[in-house]
């Protein structure tokens, strides 16, 4: 499965329960542009909904959430 990097942050905080205005805010794009690449990632994953989306991407390896990994806000900043 091929993600952009965007795509990949966007999931990662999905996955951590961050709302679209929160992932907006700290990747400092709009709330259009995350509901956006939210659609793209559920296409790509053939996902119905967001448990579908972490479920699916989780199986095929792209998504590794570990309990104790704190989300760095940093590095979203960083990378973007």
């Amino acid at each position: 499965m091929s993600i952009t990097p965007r795509e990949r942050q966007v999931l990662h905080l999905i996955a951590h329960e961050y709302t679209t205005p929160e992932i907006a805010e700290l990747l400092f794009i709009s709330r259009h542009t995350v509901i956006s690449h939210r659609k793209m990632l559920m296409r790509k994953f053939n996902a119905k909904n967001t448990a579908g989306l972490i479920r699916r991407s989780y199986e095929e390896g792209v998504l590794k959430i570990q309990t104790d990994e704190p989300v760095i806000l940093k590095q979203f900043a960083q990378s973007a």
